[in-house]
């Protein structure tokens, strides 16, 4: 089997792609909310509440890993989690993310921290749920950071992963052209950092598809998992659980 195409972004410094989406998303991150607002028509609001139902962090301790600028965190908290920690490697986003948290009355239900979906400091078992919201595209090895998710989770602890995903068949022309080429303009008109939103497109071109990803989470070792599409089949919701009792 050939190995899947790395796709990195253009425009920005690094030598690998980990260090190119990290140097992207600084870039961006003054317009990032307006962006995903605008570029999905209000729907990611919905996308959220959809994954962080499906979650279900009620009184638990939950990662969340790519917090970006903080909405997933803040909604799972809101959700009466009993502690949220979210990990992201681009600094400039988690500063914008804690004074989000501070104004919606979280900061003392929600911890930042940098940290790499690939390693991730914390010890085996730490964690009752675990979730993550637009990630799996930018990440170098999906299988590893699938077997990290699954290292940190406890015994019937649960994975929920929110992505946007190749569409059906029927859609996929129209999803082409809105995605690859009016959101690449968009992009440049809100942000100014067209090469970013050219990248956003091209990314999901190695990302397996949402079949496939449910198999890549069964063999890094969860069970009982199962994908919800959204957005007219464009975006899924993965779940997966840790083997054992909860």
């Amino acid at each position: 089997m050939m190995p899947p195409r790395i796709v990195v972004p253009a425009g920005v410094p690094g030598s690998s792609k980990s260090e190119r989406v990290q140097a992207m998303f600084g870039r961006i991150v003054a317009r990032y909310d307006l962006m995903n607002r605008v570029m999905t028509f209000g729907m990611d609001v919905g996308w959220r509440r959809a994954a962080i139902a499906a979650l279900a962090p009620a009184g638990s301790l939950v990662l969340d890993v790519g917090t970006g600028t903080g909405d997933l965190a803040l909604g799972v908290a809101r959700a009466g989690a009993r502690r949220v920690i979210g990990v992201d490697f681009v600094e400039e986003m988690l500063v914008s993310a804690r004074r989000k948290i501070a104004a919606g009355g979280q900061s003392d239900w929600i911890t930042l921290a940098v940290g790499d979906a690939m390693g991730l400091p914390f010890p085996d078992a730490s964690f009752d749920g675990i979730v993550n919201g637009f990630l799996l595209r930018n990440v170098s090895d999906l299988d590893g950071a699938f077997r990290e998710f699954v290292r940190l989770l406890k015994p019937g602890g649960r994975l929920v992963c929110l992505e946007i995903t190749h569409p059906p068949r029927v859609l996929a022309p129209l999803f082409s052209v809105y995605f690859g080429r009016v959101v690449p303009i968009l992009g440049s008109l809100l942000t100014g950092e067209s090469n970013a939103y050219r990248y956003l497109p091209e990314s999901l071109g190695p990302l397996p598809d949402a079949s496939c990803l449910a198999t890549m989470l069964q063999e890094a070792g969860l069970e009982d998992v199962s994908f919800r599409r959204l957005g007219m089949g464009t975006v899924a919701v993965h779940v997966g659980r840790r083997p054992g009792p909860a």
